[in-house]
């Protein structure tokens, strides 16, 4: 007994063939090319050859012109060698050069008036008239046609050239095996679960946004569940979220979880220099994923051709990139009901996306994929852990490492464990420990630390009063982040760095936390100048965030008194129609303007007098603390927080360090067995044994 009927998927397409390579609706082989690559290069060869044995025939000319009496004349003197006689002009070459011939070629020409009865009579003049004997031929002159030839087949095969040029990049381009047909078909990647194997397990950090696309999962895997009430599943699900914060391996393991086909392709691989290309590409995209349903299309940094509509100078809406917009929004109101086909499109810019593109009916499911919290990030450094070899216990650096790296992305995290791997391997460890997961932090969030760089006594000691200064404020006042590390060793391009770690993930930023973070802004620039050092640039840094901290306070936080719950923000208030860029894309008025400019200020300025009088009262921990640093070049919170109690610290200092090592290399030759040699005659001793 035969079993049920089961109807082939048509994601089993053949693995051979390209992702974009067109294929016959009924399984068959693909369409074969209007003009192969083969058949356009023998035809250009063939047209280059002839055009060759053309000019070669022309350059068998003479070199110069002569009259006929000339010719007449270098015959009767038995100068010509041999002659061609044609029924308008002679050509031939001379025995010897005349010697008020121009040029050195011994070719010659001379044209007569056409006549039939002229080739004959010539023949028998130069015959009669030369004293030696002339080797004589006559030809038919050169036709119509010919000229023609000569003169527009160079033309043709430049032509050809171009267009043989011009038809390679448009096949490089296209991918297809056709010609201009392939250069509008999609330049997507379709993978299955064999290839990518990413499920849901390996997606950390973002529960709640695997929560609400496993319904999509459902879906997918049994349509009649869905089906038998009559509901609908969202046709399109848009991810935002910021950079790396796993937008498209969320979207991989989707179609993970699924077993389906997943095409992917990029915002930007729509859009190319001739008009209608993308749009093209859109179509085709769309068309093979409803042959190979049920599937997901996946379309990363759509923001790249769904932005919206009528913003910039070109209002009109015929460009290239807005023709690609309104592609896709055609092709996905064209869904059916029975299409298994599901769009997920991924953005950080969701603010500047159409307001056409995301209404419900194309992608009508938004979901914010967030930075990950503490419990978060504990979970992507266990997945990324996995993969190297650490000391244990492992779950209590990790948590350690979680909680040291607030707004940190899934992809930074990943980062940390890749370089952390590759600093143990330097040092020659058999293990990561946390020495190397905390470096590795610092130089994905910071940069490497450059300990050779040369700095001057004058810019050391300069840079360990500023993060001093840094670190006392950060200490004393309670509203700001605890102190994590103060250092003096240059790192990226700061010559120094005070780092915090916040003791939560915060949501949002109070009153009080962000006056005592504009304080901590400006200590470093005010312990210079309480020592008496010059203003130099390297506050550079901690003006720009201090100003950006008040401007906010301003503008969208509603902290200023003066301005009041009024949103005075770059981006325009309406979202739905082009910002007047008469105004900067602020709608403000000159009034408006001027006094947020006035609030910043006057915000930055009591900071920065209320930070002048914690300085000048707490002097003695300020001088702690930069002398611990010059000692030091790096000090833990622990450590910093002992120096402002008025503790002293028992350590190593650096150059106590530096002269250990020293000595260790001195005395190491010395450590070494002296192998004695035996003389002539002499027995020799046993050998010695490494200590």
């Amino acid at each position: 007994m035969f079993g049920p009927f089961k109807r082939p998927t048509k994601k089993r397409m053949s693995e051979d063939l390209k992702p974009n390579q067109e294929s016959r609706p009924n399984g068959g082989p693909p369409r074969p090319p209007r003009l192969t690559r083969g058949a356009f290069s023998w035809v250009l060869l063939v047209m280059l050859v002839i055009t060759l044995l053309v000019m070669f025939n022309r350059g068998m000319a003479p070199g110069q012109k002569i009259p006929i009496s000339e010719f007449w004349t270098q015959v009767r003197n038995g100068n010509v060698k041999e002659v061609t006689i044609r029924e308008d002009s002679i050509i031939g070459e001379f025995e010897r050069l005349p010697s008020h011939a121009q040029g050195d070629s011994k070719r010659f020409e001379c044209t007569y008036l056409k006549a039939a009865d002229k080739v004959e009579e010539i023949r028998k003049t130069i015959e009669s008239d030369s004293p030696r004997p002339v080797t004589i031929k006559s030809e038919p002159s050169n036709s119509l046609l010919m000229n023609l030839l000569v003169t527009t087949l160079p033309w043709l095969v430049l032509f050809g050239v171009v267009w043989f040029l011009l038809f390679r990049q448009l096949r490089q381009t296209g991918g297809g095996p056709g010609m201009l047909g392939n250069f509008g078909r999609s330049r997507h990647r379709m993978t299955t679960k064999e290839h990518t194997n990413v499920t849901f397990a390996d997606v950390a950090g973002i529960e709640e946004a695997k929560e609400e696309v496993y319904e999509v999962v459902e879906f997918l895997k049994n349509p009649k569940r869905f089906q038998r009430l009559g509901g609908r599943i969202p046709r399109g699900v848009l991810l935002i979220g910021e950079p790396g914060c796993g937008k498209t391996l969320l979207a991989k393991a989707i179609a993970g979880e699924a077993d389906v086909p997943f095409f992917s392709i990029s915002g930007s691989d729509f859009v190319e220099m001739f008009v209608g290309v993308g749009a093209s590409r859109v179509r085709d995209l769309f068309r093979q994923a409803k042959e190979n349903s049920p599937c997901i299309v996946f379309l990363d940094e759509i923001d790249a051709v769904g932005r919206r509509r009528g913003l910039g100078f070109n209002g009109g809406g015929h460009d290239e990139r807005e023709q690609t917009l309104n592609a896709i929004l055609v092709e996905m109101d064209g869904f059916e009901s029975n299409d298994q086909v599901i769009v997920i499109a991924a953005t950080n810019r969701a603010d500047v996306l159409d307001p056409a593109l995301v209404r419900p009916g194309r992608f009508d499911r938004q979901v914010y994929v967030p930075l990950p919290d503490v419990k978060g990030r504990f979970e992507i450094l266990r997945v990324h852990a996995r993969k190297v070899k650490m000391q244990t216990p492992v779950d209590t650096k990790l948590q350690r490492l979680a909680r040291a790296t607030p707004m940190f992305s899934g992809a930074d995290l990943a980062a940390i464990i890749n370089e952390s791997a590759l600093l143990a391997t330097l040092a020659g460890k058999d293990a990561i420990d946390m020495d190397d997961l905390e470096e590795a932090r610092d130089k994905v969030r910071w940069g490497r630390a450059k300990r050779s760089r040369v700095v001057e006594e004058k810019d050391r000691e300069m840079t360990a009063y500023h993060e001093a200064g840094h670190a006392v404020v950060q200490t004393l006042l309670k509203d700001a982040d605890p102190v994590h590390k103060v250092s003096i060793i240059p790192r990226g391009p700061y010559g120094g760095a005070t780092f915090s770690l916040p003791e939560k993930d915060r949501q949002n930023y109070n009153r009080s936390h962000v006056e005592a973070t504009l304080r901590v802004l400006c200590a470093g620039r005010l312990a210079e100048e309480l020592v008496g050092h010059d203003t130099n640039s390297g506050a550079a840094a901690d003006i720009r965030q201090a100003t950006m901290m008040a401007r906010h306070m301003v503008t969208e936080w509603g902290m200023s008194d003066r301005v009041g719950f009024v949103y005075c923000g770059d981006e325009p208030l309406s979202t739905r129609t082009a910002p007047d860029f008469s105004l900067g894309g602020k709608d403000l008025s000159p009034r408006t303007a001027e006094i947020i400019d006035e609030e910043t200020k006057r915000i930055i300025d009591e900071a920065y007098a209320d930070t002048r009088r914690i300085l000048a009262e707490n002097r003695d921990k300020l001088e702690a603390v930069a002398r611990a640093l010059l000692k030091y070049e790096t000090l833990d919170g622990e450590e910093v927080r002992a120096l402002v109690n008025g503790e002293s610290l028992n350590r190593p200092t650096v150059a106590d360090l530096i002269s250990a090592e020293q000595n260790r290399r001195l005395e190491a030759p010395l450590a070494r067995p002296v192998t004695h040699r035996p003389q002539a005659g002499e027995e020799p001793g046993p050998i010695p044994t490494p200590a």
